[in-house]
């Protein structure tokens, strides 16, 4: 190689076979020549040039050496591939030589079993259709043979309906043409089957009519099962229809016939029994003619029978609701308890107006009674008729509700699993019957009903009275039972009960849930309102002079209301749970099924049934705690407050937490009094004076409503009065008054929470305050540099606990 040329900076043709990293790598660590300026840089980039130069030619003559081998590889390829060619030769010689003739014979061959098996399949359908003509030639003169002189009915309806299986293709094709007839039978097969037919369905329906004629049950099962046989089954579901429906109507007239003396319709259940005994008529006949509908005509097909039952049904259903309501003059009482004006409740939500005469008795009846000149206090409307009517239509109702019930289960299609829900037939819901129901039972019994309930609340507080002997004077006792609460409470929730057990056993989900929030209003509008109307004009505590305290008759009464409200949410929420079973199990994380499901069988009734009473609950329990609660604080503000403050006052009279021990002990004495007896002085008053306010109350109240008023009590203290009073000595107790004053207030917190401990957490900031007061100061430097780590649940903020801690004078 010429040094001019690496000289030059030119590499040599070999040098192409480096990596293009090893080019770049050596090219950015060898000195280039170009970049020369010294004899010493030319002789170190020519040095480098010679490296680079040994390097190349090495790699080459290494390339060079390896070539033979590689040659070698390139022979064996070549050997090889030679004889692959020799094999693929001889592999395509078998292939053309051998393979394709036996391929050929193998094609020949199944072709003529593909042959074979289509002729063998047209000998088979050709046979069939020998056998079928045979057998509809042996059915046609079968059948002319049976109705020939043996007269033998079924053997003929046997033989048409074995003719009745071969294809209809077959019966009208030319083969069976000219096979079938003979001399005998000289008409076509299908004539001859087709006029059998029509022959032999006259005659068995004259059969069966007059076996109906004569009550002969054995003939008309016998003819009633062959009309299927012969292909007339929607024949004999009619006419067998027609023969129950005889006997379900004579057994509707007969049951309506006027007793001697007219005295059977004046029975409350009359009609009642009359429709019970229609449906019990026509549910026999489904339940005991069905398995031989079903057996000889069908699954399923026992429907067409009840389709027309239910026509009959819908007659006989409606001539004794129509008959019902023109002898109970369900018009006339309709117009009646629409009309009637509630006079009491109206003129009781009147501004209450002074008059010469006094306050008018709310506790006897306002209308109806002494010079009145009606003659009834229900203005007409006689509540025990209508309390009966209310009756025989629940019981007509839960009657149709146990026959659509029935029949439902009976329509069900058979292919249903067995879980799913029922729903209500086409046959049912689209009857007439089903709205002669709803206008003529479910319509008024909803009027009525509503009337019902209303008026028995207004005659629950006509004639409401609150217990007598009742005092707030501890030595007096009480000879009332608990709970001291007015009549009309039990009177009205015992209506609620009555009346949504009875219209729960209609099982009617348009009526449970029009009664249930008939129910709701009703509560609402008049007992809340009355209750509070009593609360606000009748019983609201006054003071007699400025300052002082209600009577004791009006803190009495008013007591008597709150319990009254009280009550009555307890014992609306044991009606509805009575109804709907008890929570508990399913609390424990058992369940059981909704007691009401048996009565609402159908799809979602029982979600609708349930969510109409849990609404009412909710609904009144809202009002009535929203009455209750204002109740209380009116009495919390008017009686509890006004006495508490006298009693802390004299509780606190000579409070002395300013003075240090030794002072305290001086003048304990110079009084000659028990050191101790003077330090427990404050607790012992409060205790005095809270035990005569309290227990009065106590043992008056219910126990829900007194740890209520309670809690008024005990938030209204510990913020009003203990903590205020806390803060009016700061900077002024010291140090042995600020740990007698903890003392005293522990002790005035266990007085108010005897009974009941969680009281106590009313008076955390009242305790905190008191803790912080009266700590040691390294348990203080403690608490500050632990900020809020201490694992104490404060209710006092930073400033107030810096506060507290300046509660004791320097």
């Amino acid at each position: 190689m010429s040094t001019n040329n690496l000289l030059n900076g030119d590499l040599p043709v070999h040098s192409t076979y480096k990596s293009p990293h090893k080019l770049n790598r050596s090219s950015s660590s060898s000195p280039s020549i170009h970049d020369a300026s010294s004899l010493a840089d030319v002789r170190a980039g020519l040095a480098a040039l010679h490296a680079r130069e040994t390097a190349i030619t090495t790699r080459l003559n290494a390339l060079v050496s390896s070539q033979a081998d590689l040659s070698r590889e390139l022979g064996r390829l070549d050997v090889l591939r030679a004889n692959l060619g020799s094999q693929v030769i001889a592999t395509r010689s078998i292939s053309n030589g051998m393979l394709s003739s036996a391929a050929e014979t193998a094609g020949r061959l199944s072709n003529r079993v593909k042959e074979l098996d289509l002729e063998k399949d047209r000998v088979q359908q050709t046979l069939k259709v020998v056998e079928q003509v045979a057998e509809l030639k042996a059915c046609v003169h079968g059948v002319v043979g049976s109705m020939g002189a043996p007269q033998d009915w079924e053997a003929a309806a046997g033989y048409i309906s074995r003719a009745s299986k071969v294809p209809e293709a077959i019966i009208r094709g030319g083969f069976a043409a000219s096979i079938v007839p003979s001399v005998e039978v000289p008409d076509a097969p299908w004539v001859t089957l087709e006029n059998s037919k029509e022959s032999l369905c006259g005659l068995f329906l004259r059969e069966f009519e007059k076996a109906a004629k004569d009550g002969d049950g054995a003939r008309i099962t016998r003819f009633f099962k062959l009309f299927p046989l012969i292909g007339r089954g929607d024949v004999g579901l009619d006419v067998y229809g027609k023969y129950v429906c005889q006997g379900v109507a004579g057994t509707a007239r007969a049951t309506l016939k006027e007793v001697p003396g007219g005295a059977g319709r004046k029975d409350s259940f009359f009609y009642a029994n009359a429709l019970t005994k229609l449906f019990e008529h026509i549910a026999q006949i489904v339940e005991s003619h069905g398995g031989l509908v079903e057996r000889h005509y069908g699954e399923g097909k026992m429907v067409k029978v009840i389709e027309r039952l239910q026509m009959e049904a819908d007659v006989q259903g409606g001539i004794i609701l129509d008959s019902w309501s023109d002898d109970r003059n369900v018009t006339r009482r309709l117009t009646d308890v629409k009309s009637y004006p509630f006079s009491f409740l109206v003129q009781s939500f009147l501004p209450q107006q002074k008059s010469l005469g006094g306050t008018p008795r709310m506790s006897s009846p306002a209308i109806g009674g002494g010079t009145n000149p009606r003659e009834s206090e229900d203005e007409g409307v006689n509540m025990k008729e209508v309390d009966g009517l209310l009756n025989e239509i629940s019981v007509m109702l839960g009657r149709w509700s146990l026959y659509t019930r029935f029949l439902a289960g009976k329509c069900k299609s058979p292919e249903a699993p067995e879980d799913t829900a029922l729903s209500i037939p086409t046959v049912l819901s689209n009857s007439n019957l089903q709205r002669k129901v709803s206008a003529k039972l479910i319509e008024p019994y909803n009027v009525m009903s509503t009337f019902f309930f209303r008026r028995s609340v207004e005659k629950a507080f006509q004639l409401d009275e609150s217990p007598s002997g009742l005092s707030l004077n501890l030595n007096k006792p009480i000879e009332a039972n608990a709970p001291f609460i007015v009549s009309a409470v039990d009177d009205v929730m015992y209506i609620v009960s009555a009346v949504i057990q009875r219209s729960i056993t209609t099982s009617q989900r348009e009526v449970v849930s029009h009664v249930v929030s008939t129910s709701s209003r009703v509560l609402d509008s008049d007992f809340i309102k009355m209750m509070h109307q009593k609360m606000q004009d009748e019983s609201y505590l006054r003071p007699v002079v400025q300052g002082g305290l209600p009577p004791e008759d009006k803190i009495i009464s008013f007591i008597v209301l709150i319990n009254s409200l009280d009550v009555s949410n307890e014992y609306l929420a044991r009606i509805i749970t009575t109804r709907l079973g008890s929570q508990s199990d399913q609390a424990n994380g058992t369940s059981h099924p909704n007691p009401l499901t048996a009565s609402f069988p159908f799809d979602k009734d029982v979600l609708l049934v349930t969510s109409s009473l849990n609404n009412l609950h909710s609904t009144f329990t809202t009002k009535s705690t929203e009455l209750l609660n204002d109740g209380l604080q009116v009495l919390s503000n008017q009686v509890v407050r006004q006495k508490l403050r006298t009693i802390l006052a004299e509780t606190f009279r000579d409070a002395d937490y300013w003075r240090t021990e030794e002072e305290l002990a001086e003048i304990a004495l110079q009084n000659e009094e028990d050191e101790d007896e003077h330090l427990e002085r404050v607790p012992r008053r409060f205790e005095q004076g809270w035990d005569a306010l309290m227990k009065p109350l106590a043992r008056i109240m219910t126990p829900k409503t007194y740890n209520t008023l309670l809690e008024i009590t005990a938030t209204y203290l510990a913020k009003q009065s203990l903590e205020k009073r806390i803060w009016s000595y700061s900077g002024k107790a010291t140090a042995y008054g600020a740990i007698r004053m903890e003392r005293d207030f522990n002790g005035i917190i266990g007085t108010v929470a005897k009974g009941n401990y969680s009281v106590r957490e009313l008076f955390n900031r009242v305790s905190q305050i008191l803790m912080v007061a009266n700590m040691e100061d390294d348990e203080w430097e403690e608490l500050v540099e632990a900020d809020d780590d201490d694992g104490i649940d404060w209710v006092l903020s930073q400033e107030e606990r810096r506060r507290a801690r300046n509660l004791v004078r320097e």
